[in-house]
């Protein structure tokens, strides 16, 4: 098992947002920064960071700190953003057609070839400056054009059925907008959830605790 096999959930969940906030301080000009500044803007401790970085190789310098746009650039191929994997987007409902409209895929590594729905209605619209096939070409497309990863905007119950017919395909990467638990059922994928009503009701629960601490505060 290599190192970076090894390496946790957690330091993987913050590497983009170093590349997020490396990004920023590389277009305005900065040229090095060490791990105690960096730690002051991002909210994390200098050894935190230190930590995370050396999961992956020595970036930085005793004495300079690291060298922001090469700092930048070793984490964005870790990431693997230069790879452009070869994506399809299924449902180019309301969902689908916001995400492609407003989401930079090839600046985060995507490359779109493909979008499908199953309405009739929506065949040849024009969707990420492509047209909408129907998804009755789906099979035949991926034997032809090997994508890797699938933006699911589909119902649930369309999720399940499609996505054994996708990994036969080879398509092992999954940006899951529905509830089906596709880690649960083909654990050797890799998917990433997105529920937007559980993100609005861990926010309520915030809100719900700031609000009781205020109320607990007025009585004392």
């Amino acid at each position: 098992m290599s190192k970076r096999e090894n390496i946790s959930t957690s330091v993987i969940k913050r590497l983009p947002r170093y590349y997020r906030f490396l990004n920023g301080l590389n277009r305005d000009g900065v040229v090095r920064i060490s791990s105690r500044e960096l730690s002051i803007r991002m909210g994390l401790t200098a050894s935190q960071i230190r930590q995370d970085l050396n999961c992956f190789g020595g970036f930085g310098q005793q004495g300079y700190g690291y060298n922001v746009e090469q700092l930048f650039k070793e984490i964005g191929h870790i990431l693997g953003l230069q790879n452009l994997h070869k994506t399809i987007l299924i449902g180019a409902g309301n969902m689908g057609r916001a995400l492609a409209s407003h989401i930079d895929f090839e600046h985060h590594g995507f490359h779109v070839v493909g979008v499908f729905d199953k309405k009739e209605s929506m065949a040849g619209q024009m969707v990420h400056g492509m047209p909408v096939r129907l998804m009755s070409g789906l099979e035949d497309f991926c034997r032809n054009n090997h994508p890797e990863i699938a933006i699911l905007c589909t119902p649930d119950e369309a999720a399940e059925q499609l996505v054994p017919v996708l990994l036969k395909l080879g398509v092992m990467g999954y940006w899951n907008f529905t509830h089906y638990d596709i880690v649960a059922k083909h654990p050797d994928t890799a998917v990433q959830n997105v529920h937007l009503e559980d993100n609005l009701m861990r926010l309520s629960y915030q809100v719900s605790a700031l609000k009781n601490n205020d109320m607990k505060r007025a009585n004392i």
